[in-house]
């Protein structure tokens, strides 16, 4: 068991009060550097084994080539987001040991990391779904899986690195998409488009009305979304890498993350939640 005195943290109580929920990377052990496995590919330029650190990172946890990562073939690093899992397990679980200076906490460390940031990326959803005004008849059911989601993350590190967390996303998800479908029915026109899960790698969609539209889980790469319209679509898990956003409105579309932002191309017309960060790497 790991910790000493946890911070008794609490359920993030509206869409914008998510903080915790942010990356904080200078309170963090640089655990997405050194837990994840990295696959030589367009996104990373080696092969990396999980548990063993990117030979990018420095002695201070920081990376030696951040200011260079699209450019020496790094582009993963700047898509990937832990939902604040990072500066979780590295201050609150492991009170601020890391697994350099007590190496033997590193096993266990790299194997909650990654649960701890699927719990984080499901409360950033239920966190969203709570402050959603048609999904009202179901906010005490939303409020309470949130609630017990939160408390999740505050297990011991032994806790954590048995849990179940595939069961608990599959219970969360349902949830979810009950709400989406509540939400969604409010957006103008009669029928919704439906492609959940499909495949609309390269799809032609410049100024599509996808207002509504289920897009959970469909695959999206390269596709171009240019000036399209995707306010109250469902987009969570929506693969948008290479995607042209430029000039879409994406304000109000339902269960978008940062990383989704991230990986997609976009410029200074694109229109996103007040909840995301416009890209850097983005035209102006």
């Amino acid at each position: 068991m790991h910790g000493g005195d946890r911070a008794h943290s609490t359920a993030p109580r509206s869409a914008d009060d998510r903080a915790a929920l942010r990356a904080d990377c200078g309170n963090c052990f640089a655990l997405c550097c050194v837990a994840l496995t990295l696959t030589r590919s367009a996104d990373f330029a080696v092969n990396k084994a999980a548990g063993t650190p990117c030979r990018n990172l420095r002695d201070d946890f920081r990376c030696g080539i951040h200011s260079r990562l699209r450019t020496d073939g790094f582009p993963g690093c700047t898509v990937y987001d832990c939902f604040g899992a990072g500066q979780k397990v590295s201050v609150e679980i492991f009170g601020r040991r890391d697994w350099r200076g007590a190496p033997e906490t590193a096993q266990q460390m790299f194997q909650v990391f990654p649960v701890v940031r699927q719990l984080h990326e499901l409360l950033w959803y239920l966190t969203e779904a709570a402050a959603l005004t048609p999904a009202r008849p179901l906010r005490g059911e939303v409020r309470r899986t949130l609630e017990a989601t939160e408390a999740l993350t505050r297990l011991d590190a032994s806790a954590l690195a048995d849990l179940d967390v595939a069961a608990h996303r599959g219970e969360v998800a349902g949830l979810l998409g009950r709400v989406s479908a509540l939400v969604r029915a409010t957006a103008p026109g009669r029928k919704k488009r439906n492609h959940r899960g499909g495949d609309l790698i390269g799809a032609r969609l410049r100024g599509t009305d996808l207002r509504g539209a289920d897009l959970r889980g469909a695959y999206l790469i390269a596709a171009d979304l240019s000036g399209a319209d995707l306010r109250l679509a469902d987009l969570i898990g929506a693969d948008f890498r290479d995607a042209d956003l430029s000039g879409a409105d994406l304000t109000g579309a339902l269960f978008l993350t940062q990383a989704q932002v991230n990986a997609a191309k976009g410029n200074g017309t694109t229109r996103l939640p007040s909840s995301l960060d416009r890209p850097t790497h983005w035209e102006k």
